[in-house]
């Protein structure tokens, strides 16, 4: 069973930068497209960013030129680097194995990490 370890959230105010981090176990994670997704109490969870196992990666419009996604296979590590921050990046963060268009693979989620953007 894959489980995901999320860390780095925080209180950040408006403008400012969080790097985030998700530690995977099990195998094969350098084959794994990874995905970075954010939920917002009473809306959906949403892909904001998603890695192929050799570095290409895709962004949601909403964070496109200000998130950048990486990862470290020999560490079954994904990063996010937010830049830029605003409110409308406040919501708990997760990262999954990446599945058929915007959906997550696996069922079971970590616990997430908090991103509040607040001055």
């Amino acid at each position: 069973q894959v489980q995901f370890v999320e860390s780095g959230g925080g209180l950040v105010q408006p403008g400012g930068s969080l790097r985030l981090s998700c530690a995977v176990s099990g195998s094969f994670f350098d084959i794994y497209v990874m995905g970075w997704y954010r939920q917002v109490p009473g809306k959906q969870r949403e892909l904001v960013a998603s890695i192929i196992g050799t570095g290409s990666t895709k962004y949601a419009d909403s964070v496109k030129g200000r998130f950048t996604i990486s990862r470290d296979n020999a560490k079954k590590t994904v990063y996010l680097q937010m830049n830029s921050l605003t409110a409308e990046d406040t919501a708990v963060y997760y990262c999954n194995r990446k599945g058929d268009g915007n959906f997550a693979y696996y069922r079971d989620w970590g616990q997430g990490t908090q991103v509040t953007v607040s001055s």
